[in-house]
């Protein structure tokens, strides 16, 4: 058994741990602390995350999409195989070194994702990109933490909370979708995003491309607007 090396550290803003970056043969594995956060062999939710919510924008011809967390890249490349030509793809990493360790030790992992005339990398919080971009995305992916349930920082869960979800919300187009992955269900988190004004569907989805390991959760929330909001549909808390 190859043994793991850790490559590098990185303090997370406003996160009481450092996250590590660490490589076994052509594996990478990034932990917070001894919880392990993404692996460059389980790519399957992650993409699904991508494909799901492209699929809800597919046809509109100038898609604008705002993705939170850079991570290993497999949801922006999963984007940028289901959006065409004219798409423009934001990604909002708030870690430096994340941005760093892609164009870097992982760069094969991210082939030629980053120079892609489509993307533009923001270091930034991804909470302040969805503040700015009132009414211009058309899609926002966010797989910021663990989801709802935040690990990295107390930050994220402004994200998740009313407040964060009106505020993505008022970034939306009409029929704009807001995805979310997690790696465990949240019955409150659903209910808080239909009284946000989405509507809003739960994918279950696995860990692993091909099926198997562990199960994740992807929240796909449609915008709803009152004038095209049916008269029976109810948005309980």
């Amino acid at each position: 058994m190859i043994p793991w090396t850790q490559l590098d550290t990185a303090p997370v803003p406003g996160g009481a741990e450092e996250l590590r970056l660490k490589r076994r043969g052509a594996e990478f594995s990034i932990m917070l602390g001894n919880n392990e956060l993404m692996n460059s062999r389980l790519s399957g939710s992650e993409e699904a995350l991508a494909s799901l919510a492209c699929g809800k924008i597919a046809g509109r011809a100038q898609p604008r999409a705002l993705i939170g967390g850079l991570g290993m890249g497999f949801t922006l490349r999963a984007a940028l195989g289901a959006l065409g030509a004219k798409a423009q793809i934001t990604v909002a990493e708030l870690v430096p070194a994340v941005v760093a360790w892609a164009r870097g030790p992982m760069a094969e992992v991210f082939g030629d994702s980053l120079t892609d005339p489509r993307v533009r990398i923001e270091v930034e919080d991804v909470g302040r990109a969805i503040r700015s971009g009132r009414g211009g995305y058309d899609a926002i992916l966010l797989d910021v933490d663990n989801g709802p349930e935040g690990l990295t920082r107390d930050a994220n869960g402004g994200l998740y909370g009313e407040e964060g979800l009106r505020e993505a919300r008022s970034a939306l187009r009409p029929a704009g979708v807001l995805a979310v992955w997690s790696c465990a269900p949240d019955r409150a988190f659903s209910a808080r995003l239909r009284k946000a004004g989405f509507r809003v569907e739960e994918v279950k989805a696995r860990a692993h491309r091909g099926g198997g390991g562990a199960r994740h959760v992807i929240w796909l929330a449609t915008r709803v607007d009152s004038r095209t909001r049916p008269r029976a549909e109810a948005y309980p808390d």
